[in-house]
């Protein structure tokens, strides 16, 4: 099993920035991804950044493209998200996101392994 543990959110107004943090635990050698989604009220939940492990390579959606980074840090088995100009559209729950080895494994459908218990961002105009 893989706990993720997050940190950071909060409240910023418009052009603001926040930073995230997912610490993985437990079989973490089993992860592939982990990767960053949101869900607004009323909203399905949205890819919005992922990260592999072991070889380079990152992703984002178009809405934060340019905005947002996603960075690891594989000795703490922690990821980033450092999010910049941040808009009022950004308002959602975010959630840490990990996926294991398998057919279809980091995709950008919220259908990872293992889920953080989310936290709160929101931005004011």
């Amino acid at each position: 099993q893989v706990q993720l543990l997050e940190s950071g959110g909060g409240s910023v107004q418009a052009g603001g920035s926040l930073s995230l943090s997912c610490a993985a635990s437990g079989y973490s050698a089993s992860i592939a991804c982990m990767g960053w989604f949101r869900q607004a009220p009323g909203k399905e939940r949205q890819g919005i950044a992922r990260i592999y492990t072991g070889v380079a390579g990152t992703y984002y959606a178009d809405s934060v493209k340019g905005r947002f980074t996603i960075s690891q840090d594989n000795a703490k088995n922690t990821v980033y998200l450092q999010m910049n100009d941040l808009k009022p559209d950004d308002t959602a729950m975010y959630y840490c996101a990990a996926d294991s080895f398998r057919p279809g494994a980091c995709s950008y459908k919220a259908d990872y392994n293992y889920w953080g218990q989310g936290t709160q961002v929101t931005v004011s105009s």
